[in-house]
């Protein structure tokens, strides 16, 4: 017998530490859980836009692009801390799935969230 399923491949990004210094579209608890990021359009469209948006922020650098996939490196502007984003596109939902942390520290004072919100309302400002 043959199991006719489709075939669903999850989305896993890496959880968040117990620090809030980490938000994620797939954490569960208030301190780290940030909705995704919808989008209208192709995942390739999508992507192209969010990389664009990303590199033209300050002390940023895209590490890795795919095509539905990116990997980029922030640096916080007095210490030159570094915070780690993935952004992974769920094309099936339309959706752009991403964690924001920290590598070092306990607390990063709201920093990562703050930015994800900045980078989903400029990517709001494109969809129109």
């Amino acid at each position: 017998m043959v199991c006719m399923l489709p075939l669903l491949l999850a989305i896993m990004l890496p959880p968040c530490p117990s620090t809030p210094n980490c938000v994620s579209t797939q954490a569960h608890d208030a301190v780290h859980a940030i909705a995704p990021i919808s989008y209208r359009g192709s995942a390739e469209e999508a992507m192209a836009r969010m990389a664009a948006i990303v590199a033209s922020m300050p002390r940023t650098t895209i590490v890795e692009r795919k095509p539905a996939s990116m990997r980029v490196e922030f640096r916080t502007r007095l210490f030159r801390f570094v915070d780690d984003v993935m952004f992974e596109i769920d094309d099936a939902r339309k959706t752009i799935e991403f964690r924001s942390a920290s590598r070092v520290g306990r607390n990063d004072l709201g920093v990562n969230r703050k930015r994800m919100e900045t980078i989903r309302a400029r990517f709001a400002e494109g969809e129109h």
